[in-house]
């Protein structure tokens, strides 16, 4: 007697690997902005007041306590 669930071919989803590397890097994006607005206060936004002022604005939005 052979069994016939042997006999079927493995699937392997296509996208798994692709979906992992997306969700990934979504992460680490969110991350990262993450720590510009809330955490920076400023040591990386020194390129010009514009920035500087846009994170400030964006932790007075999210209610981050900033000064």
């Amino acid at each position: 007697m052979s069994s016939s669930a042997s006999s079927q071919p493995v699937v392997h989803p296509v996208g798994s690997a692709r979906l992992l590397w997306t969700a990934l890097a979504t992460v680490a994006v969110l991350t990262l902005l993450a720590y510009l607005v809330a955490f920076d206060q400023g040591a990386v936004s020194r390129s010009g007041m514009y920035l500087h002022e846009l994170m400030h604005d964006g932790r007075h939005l999210l209610g981050v306590p900033c000064h």
